[in-house]
């Protein structure tokens, strides 16, 4: 039961019901009664750590996001979508900033201009001058995603680096010996993306230990990168019978290079990777990955700036996740390429 349901059961809105609890404006007393009878008869306890919001907050939170210019993946879309709805539950308001160039002085006004309670960061680098802010200003903030000190911060993040492991010992489960890497853009990698650094070393361990050949490239993100990067990659390589990705946009381009060479998914070659998993779930075929549930960690997420709200002296708590390989149809025995293709 949360406060939107209160509201619409005694026909007032909902910020009715949240100046009635926490008698930040004046409510009328028949209103205010009324919203007392539906809160008995519901059960409806707030929250102690939202009930500690109530008091002389702004009752809103950001979320620092790319800036729109870059495409936001489905991944990250999901994240953004759950941050939203986590805080709604909570009765809580969302504050979206980029940052990123020149989009700077949106994340200092958000830091400085006593907007918000708490941030919600996302895409994180290793080493991240956003985090380094925050924790200057002792704005409560949680990350998705962390620095190379995990231990300075809350946050909640994806073990890319063992779900890339996974996918390349799941192809070579299916004999696969000539394995590529696509990661996410040059820029990002040498920017220190996170995701993109951990899934490198996922990559190099794992083709290490089974003793395969693996060869690693990084692409853009969208559908004509992926095509250009595959089509290179199975002229310079023609060995390779298999990648794997944490590049969703870059997917539909790299189905069409490999159409175009007449090299069937999953009969002749077999891709997997990272991916949200109603996007997966709809690809043709639908693509065997590790499956990120991005609104389980927006909501994760949210709960843990909402405690660090609420007592900013907690300890530090660090959640990561490595969902198991959904196999789906996109993955098959490894049949050799011979010669460049067609």
């Amino acid at each position: 039961m949360n406060i939107g349901e209160i509201a619409k059961r005694s026909g007032v809105s909902r910020s009715t019901v949240s100046y009635a609890l926490s008698g930040k404006r004046p409510v009328a007393e028949a209103t205010r009664r009324r919203i007392q009878t539906v809160i008995d008869e519901l059960g409806y306890r707030p929250n102690a750590a939202a009930r500690a919001l109530k008091e002389g907050r702004t009752r809103t939170i950001g979320l620092v996001i790319p800036p729109a210019a870059q495409r936001l993946t489905d991944v990250q879309l999901g994240f953004v979508a759950s941050v939203v709805d986590a805080a709604a539950r909570a009765d809580l308001d969302v504050l979206l900033s980029p940052s990123g160039g020149e989009h700077d002085r949106s994340f200092e006004r958000v830091v400085t201009g006593a907007r918000v309670d708490g941030v919600v960061l996302m895409e994180i680098r290793l080493e991240d001058a956003r985090v380094t802010r925050l924790t200057e200003v002792g704005l409560p903030f949680v990350g998705i995603g962390h620095t190379s000190r995990p231990e300075e911060m809350t946050w909640v993040d994806i073990d890319y680096e063992t779900l890339i492991a996974r996918c390349v010992g799941h192809l070579a489960d299916l004999g696969h010996r000539h394995i590529a890497l696509v990661n996410r853009s040059a820029e990002l990698v040498a920017a220190g993306y996170g995701p993109g650094h951990r899934a490198q070393l996922g990559f190099s361990r794992a083709v290490a230990e089974r003793g395969l050949q693996g060869v690693q490239v990084c692409c853009a993100d969208d559908a004509q990168a992926g095509r250009a990067c595959v089509e290179k990659l199975l002229v310079t390589h023609p060995e390779l019978t298999a990648i794997a990705t944490l590049n969703e946009a870059a997917m539909p381009g790299m189905h069409r290079a490999l159409a175009d060479a007449h090299l069937a998914v999953p009969g002749d070659f077999s891709l997997t990777g990272v991916a949200a998993r109603h996007w997966a779930e709809n690809l043709h075929p639908p693509l065997t990955a590790a499956d990120i549930l991005a609104d389980e960690l927006g909501a994760q997420a949210v709960e843990l700036l909402i405690q660090r709200i609420a007592d900013p002296g907690l300890p530090h708590r660090q959640l990561l996740t490595a969902p198991p390989i959904s196999l789906r149809e996109s993955t098959g025995p490894a049949r050799p390429r011979v010669g460049p293709a067609a």
